[in-house]
């Protein structure tokens, strides 16, 4: 049997710097190691810092969800101080995390997935004339059309938070910025605007249709804009059948409220389940890290500056339950129980993980136009509290890329222990003590590579379906 191995990277259009290794026999991946090459220690910086300097320090981890960072950080802070936010400055949080989010998945689809399909490589097919058209890298018309709508919903940011990245709007008890009347209408007309672009351009239809539908054969009937684009693409492709998954779907729920998140939290397996954090182990048997495997409350950040085998990353291995679980737009879709996400979970390949942002993009323009609506200018925005010279908390939330945790433990008033798991941290992860893959590298075996294929498509396309932030995965 001919066994090559092939090292992959730097992969470009990836936040951060990533490698991977491969084991091909046969024309296909059979085996695949992921390495975050890249460390950067803000876990390590954190220590013996005031506890309110982490929402100053923490932002910075990364230039494009560092509102996520934000929002974790603040809620690390308030379970901390046993503080309960503000219900409408709680509202106003979820609304600015919603609209970074949003553009993230715009981010991805139109300057990091769809690219690909631009490529010689594809040359021949039906429709690559119009993906080059449309897509090609610098030149695609579509990704001029969606960076600009993209920065015009950033406004809201502007307007609410401040600025974009590294905002303090979000705070432990709500929001800084109290927001006014002419507010209201200037954040609404901005995703009036923002439906618009995304009606006419990206969906090529209503956004409610695209949420409504409730199976993968409807999906794929879907003809409209740059989606119906993707979706035919998908179809000739197989992307269907490429990279797929474990089945294992994890969600920390998305934009908290007092009423309970907007997207569920949870597990899913074969069905939806509660989550309990406290089983959660980070695993350092593959990582380029000393100390033993720790739940975050316990767990330290020492890098082994020798980089010893069997290390091959800087990247820990986050279990829970002893297994790895995928998160992102489509398990926070399919543990809230949506019937397409659940179908798509079925193959949860390359196919699945991207309708998986794009449902979630249509059914978050929704949320986040009833959040603007319930803005209430003479509400209170923001309380406050101490914070105890002794204390732990944990911040969960969901980045654009899934689940995101901060966990915190104050000694003496300072910060005696910070770990951050990061939704890359999941996916990306390297192999635990009992050898399991982490769920990129589960994915990449089985995908084919060409003969003379130095950088696989087919791997680029399982790769980048997972969205990699590899600074959010190494701190």
């Amino acid at each position: 049997m001919s066994q090559t191995v092939l090292l992959v990277g730097p992969f470009n259009r990836v936040e951060g710097d990533l490698e991977v290794k491969l084991t091909v026999e046969e024309g296909r991946v059979a085996a695949a190691h992921v390495n975050a090459p890249l460390y950067r220690g803000f876990e390590v910086m954190l220590a013996g810092k005031d506890p309110r300097d982490a929402l100053t320090l923490v932002p910075r981890i990364c230039g494009i969800c560092s509102i996520s960072q934000s929002a974790a950080a603040a809620r690390a802070l308030a379970s901390a101080q046993g503080l309960v936010p503000s219900p409408d400055g709680e509202g106003m949080a979820a609304l600015i995390h919603a609209v970074e989010n949003a553009c993230d998945h715009l981010t991805h689809f139109h300057l990091f997935f769809m690219p690909d399909f631009a490529r010689g490589a594809y040359a021949g097919r039906a429709w690559h004339g119009r993906a080059v058209e449309r897509f090609a890298a610098m030149s695609g018309t579509a990704a001029r059309g969606a960076v600009a709508a993209r920065a015009e919903v950033m406004h809201i940011l502007g307007l609410m938070a401040g600025k974009w990245p590294h905002t303090l709007a979000i705070q432990p008890g709500g929001v800084t910025r109290t927001p006014t009347l002419r507010d209201r209408v200037r954040i609404l007309a901005t995703l009036r605007a923002f439906r618009g672009w995304m009606e006419r351009d990206l969906f090529g239809g209503r956004l409610e249709d695209f949420a409504a539908l409730s199976s993968v054969e409807a999906l794929m009937r879907w003809r409209g804009g740059d989606v119906g684009l993707f979706l035919e693409i998908a179809a000739d492709c197989g992307l269907d059948r490429l990279g797929q998954g474990a089945g294992r779907y994890l969600s920390f729920g998305a934009y908290p409220l007092p009423e309970g998140p907007v997207f569920a939290r949870g597990l899913w397996e074969g069905g939806a389940r509660g989550l309990d954090t406290s089983g959660i182990v980070e695993d350092l048997s593959h990582a380029w890290m000393q100390g033993e495997a720790a739940h975050p409350w316990a767990g330290e950040t020492r890098p082994d500056e020798a980089m010893a085998a069997p290390g091959y990353s800087w990247c820990k291995a986050p279990r829970l339950e002893g297994k790895p679980w995928e998160t992102g737009a489509l398990a926070r879709q399919v543990v809230d129980g949506h019937r397409l996400a659940l179908e798509l979970a079925r193959s949860g390949g390359v196919l699945a993980r991207v309708a998986g942002r794009l449902l979630e993009l249509a059914r978050l323009q929704g949320v986040m136009e009833r959040l603007a609506e319930g803005i209430r200018p003479e509400a209170r925005f923001l309380v406050d509290g101490p914070m105890p010279a002794e204390a732990r908390g944990e911040g969960l939330v969901e980045a654009a890329r899934g689940a995101l945790g901060h966990w915190l433990r104050v000694e003496r008033g300072r910060i005696a222990g910070y770990q951050i798991i990061a939704p890359t941290t999941w996916n990306f992860s390297p192999r635990d003590a009992a050898g399991v893959a982490g769920p990129l590298e589960a994915a990449l075996e089985g995908v084919p590579v060409a003969e003379g294929e130095a950088v696989p498509v087919a791997v680029q396309h399982v790769v980048r379906s997972f969205d990699p932030c590899m600074v959010c995965t190494v701190h």
